[in-house]
């Protein structure tokens, strides 16, 4: 593993050039490796491991929508497209890439197919880290791993097409082979990460909800309406407010941090920006910081855990979940957002 400097803080990671693909595609060359759900990592996963040259099948429940993607992006039924069981059965590594509450239900039909010796992949350490509450409890006689790409299946499937690569996290849970590092690694790879740093189970999960529920999704959603909201009260119009809000950040300004960071940014502004920027920051930290301790608090605890499970299990949450979701599409945000994305130059 390379070490690099973080900050001030040096750490080992594994880079695309100290484990190439071929080398991982040796490690794996007599590996079936069955990837089970195909709907958020899935996908991305799975194709990105074929497209690599594994040997890759699918493991989904027959007659659903995600059976019919499964379909239309190539996987051929009865040979590459399973149902769960049988795709379990003939794999050597089994990628358990369904949703939380997924797995929780199809834990039983996994559990059987894990025989000795077998790699049990997760790209979330949920399931295992809160084994009291989700009942997933792997055997001793298997390797059990990690490996978390810091981004969506989307997006990982869309940067692998153009050659580059999602940072993923991996972790060993359980090295029962005593190849689990390597075996994670190959994997790692072949799912298209850009480069691999190490992390725990717990560590993995406890990172992840904080940074759904927190500046990913919870936080940066929440500071969007709180900002539209004051400028429309003042008289702006819903153009203008999503334009300096949204529009601004994602288009122009995100970009530019990703390639350069927040300094080069700062340093690329004009005076007015800079200035206010500056004395403004500390006030929304100060502001914010006792609402990411409660929530880490709260997601270290289990009972985010546990209302996750509560709420994703009862026999209504799609329809409450549908009712929530257009409350926010149809707030004028959102509508103003949609105008907005229409009137963008088209390539």
């Amino acid at each position: 593993m390379a070490t690099i400097n973080f900050g001030g803080v040096e750490e080992r990671v594994v880079l695309r050039e100290e484990f190439p693909l071929e080398k991982a595609k040796e490690v794996l060359k007599n590996d079936t490796i069955a990837v089970i759900g195909y709907g958020v990592q899935g996908p991305g996963q799975a194709m990105n491991l074929r497209d690599n040259g594994f040997n890759v099948i699918v493991g989904q429940r027959k007659g659903g929508k995600s059976w019919d993607k499964a379909l239309a992006d190539g996987w051929m039924e009865g040979e590459t497209l399973l149902e769960i069981n049988e795709a379990c059965n003939k794999a050597s590594v089994i990628m358990y890439l369904l949703s939380d509450a997924g797995q929780i239900d199809s834990w039983k039909t996994i559990e059987t197919n894990l025989t000795e010796g077998k790699t049990l992949y997760f790209s979330h350490g949920f399931g295992v880290t809160f084994y009291e509450q989700t009942g997933i409890v792997p055997p001793k006689n298997i390797d059990v791993v990690l490996v978390a790409p810091k981004g969506s299946g989307t997006s990982l499937r869309r940067l692998f097409l153009k050659g580059e690569g999602i940072n993923s996290s991996f972790a060993i849970y359980q090295d029962y082979t005593g190849n689990a590092e390597e075996r994670t690694l190959a994997l790692g790879i072949g799912v298209g990460s850009g480069y691999l740093f190490e992390t725990d189970f717990k560590k993995e999960v406890l990172s992840d909800l904080t940074g759904e529920r927190g500046i990913l999704m919870g936080a940066l959603a929440g500071m969007f309406e709180a900002q539209y909201q004051v400028l429309r009260s003042h008289g702006h119009s819903p153009s203008e407010a999503f334009n300096e809000t949204v529009e601004e950040l994602t288009q122009s300004l995100m970009p530019l941090v990703a390639e350069n960071g927040m300094d080069w940014m700062y340093a690329n502004t004009s005076v007015t920006a800079q200035r206010g920027a500056l004395d403004w920051k500390n006030k929304f930290r100060d502001a914010a910081l006792p609402v990411f301790s409660s929530l880490y608090e709260e997601v270290a605890s289990g009972r985010e855990a546990k209302r996750v499970i509560e709420e994703g299990s009862k026999s209504d949450y799609r329809e409450k979940l549908e009712e929530e979701l257009k409350e926010i599409r149809e707030s004028e945000l959102w509508q103003a957002g949609r105008a907005v994305r229409e009137l963008r130059p088209k390539q």
